[in-house]
């Protein structure tokens, strides 16, 4: 079952978490959009929520489970499935970019998740993952103090090596690293790699898919 209880019922803390700490979704919107392709790509985001990074950026199209979410992000001009993550409602190869931000955290099955975003993009496309890396001191309070918190009780964290894994494993390949809220840094901090920072952005590509004219 999809963990959206949480925000079900919270969706308004949610919200405010965002205007409370603008800094930081600042930052994190900042470094996804180092590796965000052009803005004519045909985009999906996947754990759309209430449209805090689609609508920035530019996506018109995301999928959520939570209907008081889904709600929200269609008043702000989103178009919305209420799917989740392991049975995206869209043909093969139909995006040229899926986008999850915080979501791998909640998703029940992650392998299958990165098989379905694999599925729905074009030969080149790219995934792009937002995440806290768990290795991180961020990653490690969140971890520590779940069982009292709203939205991160029922949360699962990965390090940035393990969503490495999981996404070649998935049948990605290119995969780039983006880091920030790196302690000691300047706000506007955005590093190559991981290791460093709380917020870790990956991008990886589907690899292009040759034609089989072996029966010609």
């Amino acid at each position: 079952m999809p963990k959206i209880d949480p925000f079900e019922k919270h969706s308004d803390n949610y919200d405010a978490w965002f205007e409370k700490n603008r800094d930081i979704y600042h930052q994190e919107l900042a470094a996804i959009r180092k590796l965000m392709p052009s803005p004519s790509a045909r985009g999906l985001e996947v754990g759309v929520g209430s449209g805090k990074f689609a609508v920035p950026l530019g996506i018109k199209i995301g999928v959520e489970p939570s209907e008081r979410m889904a709600a929200k992000a269609e008043k702000q001009g989103i178009r919305v499935f209420r799917n989740v993550a392991e049975d995206l409602p869209f043909s093969d190869e139909e995006f040229d970019f899926v986008l999850m931000v915080t979501t791998i955290c909640f998703v029940d099955d992650i392998n299958k998740s990165f098989r379905e975003a694999f599925r729905v993009l074009k030969p080149c496309g790219c995934i792009i993952i937002g995440f806290v890396d768990k290795e991180s001191e961020l990653g490690r309070q969140y971890m520590d103090k779940r069982n009292t918190s709203i939205f991160y009780k029922e949360a699962t964290f990965f390090s940035a090596q393990e969503v490495r894994k999981l996404l070649m494993d998935a049948g990605f390949e290119d995969l780039t690293f983006k880091q920030t809220l790196i302690p000691g840094k300047p706000d506007e901090m955005i590093q190559d790699g991981f290791g460093k920072g709380a917020f870790v952005v990956a991008k990886a590509v589907k690899p292009r898919q040759l034609n089989d004219h072996s029966g010609l």
